[in-house]
Order: structure tokens, then sequence, then C-alpha cells
């Protein structure tokens, strides 16, 4: 199988988030004390009802552009822009995961840049979920293979390749496309048999791990 192919198949299987405490002294101070509470307790009611509510939103309008991304002869790259609009508006979760669609959408549409930069600009955000920052970075790694320069592109997935690490198997399979785009096969045959000896690896993975691992020979 080509590495385009399988750089493809890969992207395809890639593609899901009080306390309080009172101190209170002597007689007057109470019913002061009791009124600043108050007014607490209502701005946090009030916080939480505002960010339930704006979460909706979020909820509806990210529903509302999957539906469009599904869509027969869907326009890929407006419907990205939706997806870039939910990002800009939503809270932290519902943010991410717009930020990944639009992202895999302009990778579909044809606008690889743009994609490799939303990646990575979300693979750097600190403000994310580690996990989604992890599987940003490996997406970009995914569509840099052909690209970018080995070596960067290897220094970013060897965290995310690490035992325990959740992408392991997926960074593991890149990292092994990287070896193999470089002649080196022994590195890739290491990679791919890491993939194979672990048993939480997915089923898909280990499927074209040992397909890639038959293609290298003995």
């Amino acid at each position: 199988m080509a590495l385009p192919d399988l750089v493809d198949e890969v992207d395809e299987e890639l593609r899901a988030e009080r306390a309080q405490r009172l101190a209170q002294r002597f007689g007057g101070a109470l019913t002061g004390l009791a009124l600043i509470v108050l007014a607490g307790v209502g701005g946090w009611e009030g916080w939480k009802w505002w960010e339930s509510r704006q979460a909706g939103i979020a909820a509806g309008q990210f529903l509302q552009a999957a539906e469009a991304a599904s869509a027969e002869n869907a326009d890929l790259a407006a419907v990205a822009g939706r997806f870039g609009a939910v990002a800009a508006e939503a809270p932290a979760g519902y943010r991410t995961l717009a930020r990944l669609r639009e992202a895999a959408l302009l990778a579909e549409s044809g606008n690889r840049e743009g994609a490799l930069a939303a990646w990575d600009a979300l693979s750097r955000d600190t403000g994310a979920e580690g996990i989604y920052r992890d599987l940003a970075t490996l997406m970009w790694a995914l569509h840099s293979v052909d690209s970018a320069e080995p070596g960067s592109v290897e220094a970013r997935l060897l965290p995310l390749a690490a035992d325990g690490a959740p992408w392991r198997a997926s960074a593991r399979e890149v990292l092994a496309l990287l070896a193999i785009r470089r002649g080196n096969t022994e590195q890739a045959r290491r990679s791919l048999e890491a993939i194979l000896s672990d048993q939480a690896s997915p089923q898909g993975v280990r499927d074209r791990a040992g397909r890639l691992l038959g293609g290298l020979g003995s």
C-alpha cells in the first residue's frame, strides 16, 4: 500500500467535558457578612446560568455544523468556517472540539496549510485539555509526513509514543511512516513491532501495522 493511502487511512480512523468557605467573627459583623455571602451566591448562580446557556447555544451550533458537514455535496470549506465561528464563542469543551472539526474539514476541502496551522495552534494551546492537544499534534504530524522536516516531526511525536501515552499506538504508526519515508527500515520495524506487542493497540492500527511490517520484508 502506498504511503499516501496509509496516511489517508490513518486520518480517517482518527476522527468527542466548588468549594466555598466562610469565616465569621463577632456580633454586628455577622449581618454584613451575610449580605456579602448572599451577593456572592447570587453572582455565582448567575454565572452558572450564563455558562449553562452558552454551552447550550454552542451545542446547538456544533450539531448544526456537524449535520451540514455530513450532508451530500457539502461545502466543506464553508462548514469549516462555521466550526471556526463556534470555536470563537463557545465554552472550553465545545471550543476545542470545534477547532478539531474545523481543522479536519480544512484538510478535507484541500486547504492543507490551513489545517496544519489549526492543528499546530491547538497543539500549543495550554488552555486546552492535554489529550486534545496531543491529538492535534498527532494530526499535524500525520499530515506533515510527506512535507515537513522529518526530525522536527519525530521530536514532537516521540512523547506521544511513550509507554502509557493515550495516543501511543497511532503515534508509533506515524513514526513508522516517517521512518519509511526516510528509508530507515529498522526504525520503522521497531515502531510497528511495538504496536503489535501492545495489547492496548486498537485493532485497526494493529492491522495496518501488520500489513506495513509484512511489506518491509525480512
